[in-house]
């Protein structure tokens, strides 16, 4: 049997994936229907998946409150979405900034940062017909984002690519298939849930092959950093800006979401089967294990 260098395998998959983008891919202008009226009484998020649900202020919300918190918790996962895609898109070119442009690699590179470019304009038009505020992360974590994208190492890359992508992409593939969900949100979900299964197949590909190669110090630095990655990702997700827009006291009500057992076990799930991935692979361990406990993703 003739052995297959790192190299092929690596070219096998991208021609995969190239081939599944040029078969399944989409375009949000032209795939959705932006124009149509909110159905009255639909949820914007699932319930379950809202930040409050469940906790003692959840249960004294009226239901209109509650439709209404879901449709700033979309709003505000659409615009950390975005902020995802932003530094994502960095990454991968800095990744392709050394390799041959005419490879299959990169070539998916390009095509990925391509999806990232659709799906930043369709989360941007959702949070624009939901009619909310930009919610933008804290600053000190866009200064940490903007950190990131400058001195990460391509490990960490993939690993803060795979963070941002399969948490999301777990809450999304409850989303879209739920009728009692605004059918505009379902569509950006399904959308966004076809086109990142091949990102994260390509992430997920070259971070086992690049920890298989990486000197010690990389592989050291690369737990420290996707742990503290984890933790920034993990917080923001829900803006406490959103509680302030649907008349809560913001303070109060995002430490009801942050000490929320339910809370915590959805945000376990949606990391469980990453978590197993980045164990399997050598990342969960030494130094970094508390500050990956300390994000509220690892069990």
């Amino acid at each position: 049997m003739v052995a297959v260098s790192p190299l092929a395998s690596r070219e096998k998959v991208a021609e995969r994936l190239l081939d599944a983008s040029a078969k399944h891919s989409f375009d949000p202008d032209t795939e959705l229907d932006w124009d149509a009226p909110f159905e009255e009484g639909a949820w914007f998020w699932p319930p379950e998946l809202c930040s409050l649900y469940d906790t003692p202020l959840w249960k004294h919300m009226s239901e209109e409150q509650r439709i209404e918190l879901s449709r700033h918790e979309a709003a505000s996962l659409a615009s950390i979405g975005i902020w995802f895609e932003i530094i994502l898109m960095q990454l991968l070119l800095r990744h392709s900034y050394d390799l041959d442009p005419t490879s299959g690699h990169v070539r998916y590179a390009l095509t990925e940062i391509a999806d990232e470019c659709r799906h930043s304009k369709m989360f941007a038009r959702l949070v624009t017909r939901l009619g909310t505020p930009v919610y933008r992360p804290r600053r000190v974590d866009h200064q940490l984002g903007r950190v990131l994208k400058t001195v990460s190492t391509t490990p960490g890359s993939f690993t803060g690519t795979l963070l941002a992508e399969e948490i999301l992409d777990w809450m999304q593939r409850l989303t879209f298939p739920d009728e009692r969900v605004q059918p505009l949100v379902r569509g950006v979900t399904r959308i966004h849930v076809v086109e990142e299964s091949r990102h994260i197949r390509y992430a997920r590909e070259e971070l086992t092959r690049q920890m298989r190669t990486a000197p010690r110090w990389e592989i050291h630095l690369t737990r420290i950093a996707s742990a503290e990655a984890a933790r920034v990702i993990a917080r923001s997700l829900i803006s406490p800006k959103v509680y302030a827009s649907v008349g809560l006291d913001p303070a109060n009500a995002a430490e009801l979401a942050r000490t929320s057992p339910h809370r915590r076990d959805v945000m376990r799930q949606a990391a469980a089967r990453l978590m197993d991935f980045l164990d399997e692979i050598g990342l969960l361990r030494g130094p970094a294990l508390p500050l990956w406990r300390a994000s509220g993703l690892l069990g």
